[in-house]
């Protein structure tokens, strides 16, 4: 009896409930949409019939504080991603917390997604996948710890790496003491990859996961006329040991990539040159990303 909703309805119901979240939750700490470029063509597709399906999903994050007496420094991250065809199918949600050890954080994972299958298929369900990890996430931390605490040491260090590359795009590069501090920082958390300055600007940096996000909160709060990541890559690592980490990176430590076509400021680059380098390195199909256009 269930009608078949299109994919506008779908986009429609993903973009009210963003809105939702939004309003609800207004400050960075609680809510932060990580691809604001999803965003915007999900909107576009909402709101216009000709528009093409979005190329990626939307994807966000929701920091939860669980209602415990004793637990103020417990914070729970929902790292939240958008199918097209949600609500009709469940959204993609992994909760995390430096405090779960591997097993508990798997526990609690298959746990939210049984409850999801049971109540939320074919409605928006955010707002109570939120109430949920709310109510019961804290639990999780104490389960299994009397198995033995050897065993939960072991899963502590074997615990999976992730290995991430964003690609950032500014609408310029050109300040010295930003361009300084990109630099700075990517060495400073080990990141490789490059930073075109100039207009636009392009940064990749990679490396591990919580260091890359810890570079991208950074660079954000600098004051730029517009800026975003335009694509991201996460790899998980089994084990996620040094060698293997090494062995994900594409760049050298991160250092300033300047194709000037012309003029001493070096304010526009030669984007041909731009699209060889990334081209070299196997990623010319990020320059799509940026210019969305084919290279060359």
């Amino acid at each position: 009896e269930t009608t078949e909703m299109t994919n506008r309805e779908e986009a429609e119901m993903q973009m009210s409930e963003l809105d939702l979240l939004s309003s609800m939750f207004p400050s960075e700490e609680e809510f932060t949409v990580t691809d604001q470029l999803a965003v915007a063509e999900l909107k576009h597709y909402a709101e216009n019939e000709s528009a093409e399906v979005p190329s990626s999903k939307v994807q966000f994050i929701l920091n939860v504080k669980p209602e415990v007496s004793n637990a103020s420094l417990v914070e729970f991250s929902m790292v939240c991603a958008l199918p097209f065809k949600y609500p009709t199918v469940l959204p993609e949600i992994t909760v995390r917390s430096s405090l779960l050890s591997r097993a508990q954080q798997i526990h609690l994972n298959s746990d939210l997604k049984t409850y999801l299958m049971q109540n939320c298929s074919g409605e928006p369900c955010m707002l109570s996948a939120r109430e949920w990890v709310k109510d019961h996430a804290a639990a999780y931390i104490d389960k299994e710890l009397s198995s033995s605490s050897e065993t939960t040491s072991n899963a502590v260090q074997s615990e999976d790496t992730t290995f991430t590359r964003l690609w950032i795009y500014s609408h310029h590069i050109y300040n010295k003491q930003k361009r300084k501090n990109v630099i700075d920082w990517a060495k400073e958390l080990s990141l490789s990859g490059f930073c075109m300055p100039g207009k636009p600007g392009v940064v990749c940096v990679e490396g591990l996961q919580s260091s890359c996000e810890e570079f991208w909160s950074r660079v954000r709060r600098l004051t730029w006329k517009r800026i975003l990541i335009r694509h991201r890559e996460d790899v998980s690592l089994e084990g996620g040991g040094h060698a293997e980490i090494q062995k994900q990176r594409k760049f050298p430590p991160l250092e300033e990539k300047c194709f000037d076509a012309h003029g001493a400021r070096g304010n526009h680059m030669d984007l041909g040159q731009l699209y060889r380098f990334l081209e070299e390195k196997g990623c010319a199909d990020i320059f799509q990303m940026y210019f969305g256009v084919e290279g060359h």
